[in-house]
């Protein structure tokens, strides 16, 4: 399948427990962290749920 790399460009200090949990979900650690992902629906489903938070990355 193929993957994605999604980058954490806000923090989410002063954000909703569900958008942190989110966050943590994918497996953000710390601000401009770039991780690479399979590009399922759950995972996009979430990326689409915070888009102010991250980006993704070509």
């Amino acid at each position: 399948m193929a993957t994605i790399k999604i980058k954490q460009v806000r923090s989410a200090i002063n954000r909703s427990k569900r958008q942190k949990a989110t966050i943590q979900a994918l497996g953000f650690k710390r601000l401009n962290q770039v991780i690479e992902k399979e590009a399922t629906p759950q995972v996009l489903g979430m990326v689409n749920a915070v888009p102010h938070l991250v980006k993704i990355v070509e």
